[in-house]
């Protein structure tokens, strides 16, 4: 297999992105990452970081239709699947789609939704489909919901269920800028200008043929063991209530590929599974009250205990 066009698909996708979020090349990363995987991503952090331009600046590189959502306490499941009205012209009844008929999702604020609304992403997160009146319309590939919500604000919203959590294949968060970064934002244009004037960057057969392609990166029975072991950590660790799914574990196992893959390599190594898991399984866990506050200082506790095997290619 050919790494250098996942280096190359990366930069591409970074640099044109970071033209409008300085410093965050990381989380840009992240992003293609999981565009490459074919998941889904959950950006939370506090209001005023640019998580909505950092994905609306991601989705404009990608290409395909966007579409954007304010989730609201009021929106109902059909005003984001569709309905179907009656047509007095044509004496019948019309499907009209809703804003989940896009390519590039951004769902803002997910968490001011009902747990009905939020229930409507259920169905097309997992399967790529949407029903509606008995009839199923699939989505146009590839599909990529990215949703914001503000973890420090509690009033007037719906905290996500653990199955929907699942259905994210990673969780991310901006933080704030160092104080030259901050100072080089505050003096420049406006960042919704220089959004308006990215293109996109990328082919959707270069991205069909890296999704082909990634599964060929070696991951050897050591490291796969590795997984497992964080995997089982999660599972029998007194501190949570509920571990990691095998959903969860998959989604490791893919991450791990993809992100040796940008890294110019064919076979994963620990470190790369160590990188992606702090992505990939916190917000996969469900904690005890009162033990520990923060899911991702565990998985960081945990990478800590468990044993990390010598590197096998």
């Amino acid at each position: 297999m050919n790494v250098n066009s996942f280096v190359t698909f990366r930069d591409k996708l970074v640099t044109n992105c970071s033209k409008a979020i300085v410093g965050k090349d990381e989380i840009i990363e992240q992003l293609v990452v999981s565009l490459i995987s074919g998941g889904h991503v959950l950006l939370e952090d506090v209001p005023g970081t640019g998580k909505t331009m950092l994905l609306r600046a991601f989705a404009k590189s990608v290409g395909g239709e966007f579409r954007r959502i304010q989730f609201t306490p009021d929106i109902m499941p059909a005003d984001l699947t569709g309905i179907n009205f009656y047509n007095q012209k044509t004496g019948e009844f019309e499907f009209r789609p809703g804003p989940l008929f896009g390519q590039i999702i951004l769902a803002d604020e997910i968490n001011r939704a009902t747990p009905r609304s939020q229930s409507a992403l259920l169905e097309v997160m997992e399967e790529k489909q949407i029903s509606v009146d008995g009839a199923t319309y699939a989505m146009k590939n590839p599909y990529m919901v990215m949703a914001t919500q503000n973890p420090v604000e509690n009033y007037g919203t719906f905290p996500l269920p653990e199955a929907q959590m699942d259905r994210f294949f990673m969780r991310l968060s901006l933080g704030y800028m160092t104080r030259e970064q901050e100072i080089s934002v505050m003096r420049r244009e406006d960042t919704r200008a220089i959004i308006d004037s990215l293109n996109c960057v990328i082919s959707l057969d270069e991205l069909f043929s890296l999704r082909e392609a990634y599964i060929d990166v070696r991951v050897s029975d050591d490291v796969a063991s590795y997984m497992m072991d964080i995997v089982d950590y999660t599972r029998a660790s007194e501190a949570l209530s509920c571990g990691v799914s095998t959903r969860g574990a998959v989604a490791l196992y893919r991450a791990s590929q993809i992100f040796a893959a940008m890294q110019g390599r064919d076979y994963v190594i620990p470190e790369d599974v160590k990188r992606e898991t702090v992505y990939v399984l916190p917000h996969r866990l469900t904690i005890i009250s009162g033990r520990h506050t923060d899911p991702v200082r565990f998985v960081k506790n945990m990478l800590d205990e468990v044993p990390v095997p010598l590197e096998n290619k």
